[in-house]
């Protein structure tokens, strides 16, 4: 075991970073694959815009309404023994969308899907922040997010190839076999007791311990501010996994393309998303490091941007300049999620971290990921998908006034969450909080 001075050596830090983004990668591949193959599932079964749209986001509703109570059971019972069970769990579901013989068998499949995914985001990005210093906080959580969309890059692209030569079914067989192998893996390289052993450093309670659940809740929502950073995360991931959930819909809609070349363009944009994740939490950390009120700045200037760029992109005819508009307002659409993560962070106590990250998994998921894509294949059963998609860039106008309430009470907030934030931000090679 290493000393308290260095809980953890770098090497292992990024070990457990590169493998926790590895499962993270499974997670999302899992979960996007099915966008790749909307069409084939369109025409193979006659589905509605609307049930293609449940199918995804019902993934998302089973992480929102799970991912707290089960992050609250993987500190108690272990954070690696949790991962690695989560992943073999939506690994099997993927496996049995395969083999689905309809709607309500493939429905079935992905709420298990679901189940499986619920606390891996917000106990993963806890096993990555634990083993690093806190100044690189956002760029961390942006990065690991990140890997989200990194995720559904490889899903929709590899997706769409594999179901034009092979069929839908062995996108499915696919991805649910390289989760099983990567949670062996995990299982068997990172260890249960470093991470816990650098979170707690010198003289500190192992995860878990530190309260009772009744004392601990009320202090994840104790300011106005660090509701705001919850809403405004999920509001502005509404807009971002609406877009990842039909842009290969779109291209093939507006632009003629074959489920093959519209995954892997779908992909591109998906790449897009993020590179300005980790995009907006890089520059969150340095301008943070001068103002912390410049965090909410970032997020504000990332919503808006969002909702200019891509309201004035799908009002555009199908060409060119449409697509720079859309590629641009993706860009900016969840840079936002590295600001709010290192938000959150810093107006909760440390005692909590990774259940404040689990609430905020719960606000993306109950705001952002599972309505998203429902709420806009409904739109678009009624007013078509392009239209659709030109409406649901507002929510980026309620995630910014969200984050501008937040930085106007944020002095307010940090007193109420005990003030723990220092008025100097530590040097990234210094000490945790």
């Amino acid at each position: 075991m290493t000393g308290p001075a260095e809980p953890v050596t770098r090497g292992y830090a990024w070990l457990v970073f590169a493998l926790s983004l590895g499962l993270l990668l499974s997670d999302y591949m899992s979960r996007q694959v099915l966008n790749a193959v909307f069409p084939l599932l369109k025409a193979d079964w006659m589905l509605s815009d609307a049930q293609l749209g449940s199918l995804s986001g019902i993934v998302a509703l089973m992480v929102g309404v799970l991912t707290v109570p089960l992050s609250l059971l993987a500190d108690r019972w272990g954070r690696v023994r949790s991962l690695v069970l989560a992943a073999v769990v939506w690994s099997l579901a993927t496996l049995g969308c395969a083999v689905s013989a309809g709607y309500e068998q493939m429905f079935l499949g992905r709420f298990l899907v679901g189940v499986g995914e619920a606390a891996y985001g917000s106990v993963g990005i806890a096993v990555v922040l634990s083993v690093f210093p806190v100044g690189l906080r956002a760029t961390l959580s942006g990065a690991f997010i990140a890997g989200g969309a990194f995720g559904s890059v490889l899903g929709v692209s590899v997706g769409g190839v594999v179901a034009q030569h092979l069929g839908w079914r062995w996108t499915f067989g696919v991805m649910g076999l390289s989760g099983l192998v990567l949670a062996a893996v995990y299982g068997v390289v990172v260890t249960e007791r470093k991470p816990a052993v650098a979170e707690a450093g010198p003289g500190a309670a192992p995860p878990g311990a530190g309260g009772s659940l009744r004392s601990l809740l009320p202090r994840l929502f104790s300011s106005v501010s660090v509701l705001c950073a919850y809403a405004g995360s999920g509001l502005q991931m509404f807009l971002a996994m609406a877009l990842l959930a039909w842009m290969p819909s779109f291209l093939d809609r507006s632009y003629g393309l074959a489920p093959a070349k519209a995954g892997l363009a779908a992909g591109a944009f998906a790449l897009i998303t993020g590179i300005g994740m980790i995009g907006g939490g890089m520059v969150c950390d340095r301008l943070g490091r001068r103002d912390p009120h410049l965090k909410w700045t970032v997020a504000i200037v990332c919503s808006v941007g969002s909702l200019i760029l891509l309201t004035a992109g799908f009002r555009l005819p199908a060409g060119t300049p449409q697509l720079v508009l859309i590629g641009a307002g993706t860009l900016l659409s969840n840079a936002t999620a590295g600001p709010a993560a290192a938000l959150v962070a810093s107006l909760t106590p440390a005692a909590v971290t990774a259940t404040a990250m689990a609430v905020l998994t719960l606000a993306n998921s109950l705001l952002g990921l599972a309505p998203g894509p429902a709420v806009t294949g409904m739109l678009a059963d009624r007013m078509g998908l392009h239209a659709a998609l030109g409406v649901i860039p507002l929510a980026s106008l309620a995630a910014g006034l969200a984050f501008a309430l937040g930085r106007r009470l944020d002095d307010k907030g940090l007193s109420a969450a005990g003030g723990h934030r220092a008025a100097a931000p530590p040097r990234p090679g210094g000490p945790t909080r």
